[in-house]
């Protein structure tokens, strides 16, 4: 087993709502197979898809409200209750929804609110998605998506400003690694702590990343930026969750095998 220095869990998040605000965590409990509780546990439906809440199954991203299309979506600051499972939505520093999303109606709520004032994003009725543990994550299988934070601050450098680490809505940022080491950590394993990840997959970078997650405007070119700089879009890696446990902020992270270059 091999640590870099200083390499632990800068920060922690979920995204309740596909699309709305991320959700800082000071710790989370990981199962095996499972990806952070709480993460993209909901949608917004833009047009019929077929979902079958009794039988959830993965749809692409285009199928709902999203910040690769729908930069507007920024501009709210959303948050969900787990316990009374109440979100509630800020748009221009004022409450405009606060809703059940456990009821019909708190959902038929949040979707009259989406219909009013998304009418432009929206291609049919939408609809407020939520399936039995199901994750309405950009990819198929059940991860954690991992930034390094020094990748971060690479980019920084390519475009000349401060580049947000929100702009890549991750669920683990991590300190102390070197610009661009995450992505030979493929088929890799980390460990934090007791936990076991399983690197299976870098992250494409789409343009979600071009929004600025505090002004809700598309301000740079970041996979364009990526694919001139380095030949790929590539940023940030996917991981398998192999053993569980508590995961929490200032962890240590640790590759298992040779250590990264």
């Amino acid at each position: 087993m091999s640590a870099m220095i200083d390499a632990a869990v800068a920060a922690l998040y979920r995204y309740p709502v596909k699309g709305l605000s991320a959700e800082a965590l000071p710790h989370a409990i990981l199962s095996p197979g499972k990806t952070v509780p709480g993460d993209r546990s909901y949608a917004i439906e833009n047009g019929p898809t077929g979902f079958d809440p009794a039988a959830p199954r993965y749809f692409p991203k285009s199928r709902f409200l999203m910040l690769m299309r729908d930069e507007r979506l920024a501009a709210l600051r959303s948050r969900y209750d787990d316990a009374s499972r109440t979100l509630t939505i800020h748009a221009n520093g004022e409450e405009a929804v606060r809703a059940d999303l456990g009821t019909a109606e708190g959902r038929a709520t949040v979707e009259r609110f989406f219909a009013a004032n998304f009418t432009q994003e929206l291609k049919g009725p939408p609809q407020v998605l939520v399936g039995n543990g199901h994750s309405f994550s950009d990819v198929a299988r059940k991860v954690v998506s991992i930034i390094n934070l020094g990748s971060v601050a690479a980019i920084e450098t390519m475009v000349g400003q401060p580049v947000h680490p929100l702009r890549f809505r991750a669920n683990l940022y991590i300190r102390g690694w070197p610009a661009w080491s995450e992505l030979d950590l493929l088929e890799r394993t980390l460990a934090i702590g007791d936990i076991r990840l399983k690197v299976v997959k870098r992250i494409v970078r789409c343009t979600a990343t071009n929004v600025d997650p505090e002004a809700a405007v598309r301000d740079l070119d970041i996979p364009r930026t990526l694919m001139r700089t380095l030949g790929h879009c590539d940023c940030g890696v996917y991981a398998e969750v192999v053993t569980g446990g508590t995961i929490r902020i200032d962890d240590k992270v640790e590759t298992l095998g040779e250590t990264l270059a």
